[in-house]
């Protein structure tokens, strides 16, 4: 039986959400080997989108059954405030099963979705939904130009050139500077990048005095949770690499896929290197010395990875 009234009756108004929800994704397995700095990597991901992001938003955090000092992090970012939804998951549902939870939970109108090892520059939230709510039909923003798989974005230079109102330009737009500090950071080397950038071009679009780059990435992205939910849910057997679902489906749909023109994002992967400079000089450190030489033999770095890929998943799997 009852006892007394739930006090709960007797409160007049509830707390509302902010319009925009950003989501990020966190995966921590352990702290070492390639996951030595990926904690760091993720508390400077996290000061970085609220130093003045240009909008409010509340932050959810996914974290995809990470280590116990990952999750005792995130918890302790909770009860201080910071975060202000946290799903604990106790396993790894991949990229895929939790974006089923995240962008169909989110509670805001916008959802600005992030991996957690992304480096974000003032006004990039701003920025992204000036894009979002300037051009119509936007399937997703992503806060950096940099260069997409054409096949992608097909719509989105359909509808450019068929607009009245719209312009679209070819280049060079993005500097090769950007260009290459983007693709460094995915473990490229320069040299390899000279050819690419001088091979391919950018598009850029104008409409109603707002400027956007044609293209738009999963690891990054804002858009309607009205629009994304349209593409759920996401079905992938591996954790990784099934991720181009999302770009292809918007596509698919007809959606404007869009980036800022300036680099408001960048991707850290899983160290600080970016942060301490070390990037630069990456190309000359992969092809100095015999044993890196010896490492980057086909047929042994094929076998070393494969035993590293079977050990990770005994353990991890």
């Amino acid at each position: 039986m009852r006892k007394g009234q739930n006090p709960a009756k007797f409160v007049k108004d509830v707390a509302k959400p902010e319009r925009i929800t950003v989501a990020l994704l966190n995966y921590i397995p352990f702290l070492s080997g390639f996951y030595a700095e990926t904690l760091n990597v993720l508390k400077v991901c996290m000061d970085s989108m609220r130093k003045d992001a240009g909008l409010p938003f509340d932050l959810m955090v996914f974290d995809n059954g990470s280590c116990a000092e990952a999750r005792d992090f995130l918890i302790q970012e909770k009860e201080e405030g910071r975060i202000q939804y946290l799903i604990l998951s106790e396993k790894n549902m991949g990229k895929g099963g939790a974006w089923n939870v995240m962008l169909a939970g989110a509670p805001g109108e916008i959802i600005a979705y992030t991996d957690s090892d992304v480096l974000f520059s003032p006004k990039w939230l701003s920025r992204s939904v000036e894009i979002l709510e300037s051009f119509p039909n936007v399937g997703m923003v992503t806060a950096r130009p940099f260069r997409t798989p054409p096949e992608f974005y097909e719509a989105t230079l359909k509808w450019a050139r068929d607009a009245e109102r719209a312009k679209l330009e070819e280049g060079q737009f993005i500097p090769w500077e950007t260009f290459l500090e983007f693709n460094l950071s995915l473990g490229q080397t320069e040299e390899e990048n000279k050819k690419v950038y001088a091979e391919t071009r950018d598009w850029r679009l104008v409409y109603k005095g707002v400027t956007a780059m044609a293209g738009a990435s999963h690891w990054q992205f804002t858009a309607y949770k009205s629009t994304l939910q349209q593409f759920l849910p996401f079905d992938m057997d591996k954790p990784m690499g099934q991720v181009r679902q999302l770009d292809k489906r918007v596509n698919d749909a007809g959606l404007l896929r869009l980036m800022v023109p300036d680099p408001l994002a960048m991707n850290m992967s899983n160290t600080l290197g970016y942060l301490r400079g070390e990037l630069k000089t990456q190309g000359a450190k992969r092809k100095g010395g015999f044993g890196r030489r010896i490492l980057e033999i086909g047929l042994v770095r094929k076998t070393l990875m494969a035993l590293y890929n079977r050990i990770f998943g005994w353990y991890y799997s």
